[in-house]
């Protein structure tokens, strides 16, 4: 669910369902809301402000590398945890970032302004590219602040993002992996879990409260908005949701490329994280310097390597090929039956031929990207 498409969408659903406040303070382009302490942590992780000083709260595993780069044998935070007892005490994160979305804007008509009549993918293409580029130049925003332009549902739908990136982090705190990664790769993925994944960051300004570089004279954020800690606990019964930034979804993939992922993409890739994962845990074993230096670089190999296991037992126990089929099949009838065949009649057919036509290509990709893109440190740093 897009945030600013709340109010229209889905706000009376969450409000039969037991929310007691309204999709404005969700979201809202021009005041304070939830959006406001929901930031996205390094480009790829979910965020929650929950001090007036620019505290974050993420995952142990999301903030797992900044750990590891501080530790060393002398100080074994991976080990033992780290807890700033000062904001002086505080470690900065070159490279490490904190992004907040402003605003939403739906700008499809305009990305695909002059596109309807190009009959050629590659010029239907550059014209979306060209578009995109105009609309990300001349959207409004302040000079500290960024405009992103984002596809969704495959092209079909375009929104901008304006947003503020913060480039001064600092870790203030983190469990012993004991603890925060409680259960490691044999409880990843799966529920119920009890493990104490978080990790503590500091988002800092300059002066004006504006994104900036690090230096030491800038000063706590502060966010236009914090979540409250409350130390009374849940009640039965209560509403909950889920605020972030997840990952790409593949629900509209056809069973042909459903297929392909269970039979040959993820066997393929598990293959090669099994063996990459061996290696690297020889060495780690071995020596507690290594173990620390590829701490990180472990967990992020078999992080998707255990979500594929997962992945394929999942995908064959819910029997989703023939699922996907079947619904595939009452799609055509329901074409022929609205007489437009000519339109869709052959879509699952040509996705059936062009998926084989590229099978042995898709699989020596993902093969070359597990072995020198992401499992190979010298290629990768080549590549």
């Amino acid at each position: 669910w897009i945030p600013s498409l709340l109010e229209s969408r889905n706000e009376k659903e969450m409000k039969k369902l037991g929310m007691k406040i309204s999709a404005e303070d969700i979201y809202h382009a021009n005041k304070p809301g939830l959006k406001d302490a929901v930031p996205q942590f390094n480009g790829g992780c979910t965020g929650e402000m929950i001090s007036p000083k620019g505290l974050l709260l993420t995952n142990h595993h999301c903030g797992f590398d900044m750990i590891q780069n501080h530790s060393s044998l002398e100080h074994d935070y991976i080990t033992d945890g780290f807890w700033a007892m000062t904001m002086d005490e505080e470690l900065p994160n070159p490279g490490v970032v904190v992004t907040f979305v402003v605003k939403i804007e739906d700008v499809t008509s305009k990305v695909l302004d002059g596109v309807s009549g190009i009959s050629s993918e590659a010029e239907k293409q550059k014209k979306i590219a060209d578009n995109i580029a105009e609309v990300t130049k001349s959207f409004p925003k302040e000079t500290w602040q960024e405009n992103k332009i984002k596809n969704f549902y495959d092209g079909n739908q375009y929104l901008l993002f304006v947003t503020e990136t913060f480039k001064d982090i600092r870790l203030v705190g983190a469990p012993p992996t004991a603890i925060g990664k409680f259960g490691s790769d044999t409880d990843n993925w799966v529920w119920p879990r009890h493990t104490g994944d978080f990790s503590m960051f500091r988002v800092y300004a300059d002066k004006n409260n504006h994104p900036a570089e690090y230096s030491k004279d800038n000063v706590p954020y502060v966010p236009k908005h914090y979540f409250p800690i409350s130390i009374k606990g849940p009640k039965e019964g209560d509403f909950s949701m889920v605020m972030g930034y997840p990952g790409s979804t593949m629900e509209y993939l056809p069973s042909v490329a459903v297929a392909q992922i269970v039979n040959d993409i993820d066997p393929a890739r598990i293959e090669v994280r099994d063996a990459a994962l061996k290696v690297q845990d020889g060495f780690m074993r071995s020596d507690k310097a290594i173990k620390i230096q590829y701490s990180a670089k472990y967990a992020r190999i078999a992080n998707y390597w255990k979500k594929w296991i997962g992945e394929v037992k999942g995908l064959k126990k819910s029997n989703a090929v023939a699922l996907k089929s079947a619904y595939e099949k009452d799609f055509i009838g329901k074409v022929n039956a609205a007489g437009k065949q000519s339109a869709y009649g052959n879509l699952f057919s040509d996705f059936d031929a062009n998926y084989k036509a590229i099978a042995p290509y898709a699989l020596a990709r993902e093969y070359f990207n597990e072995v020198f893109v992401r499992s190979t440190e010298l290629t990768a740093q080549a590549y």
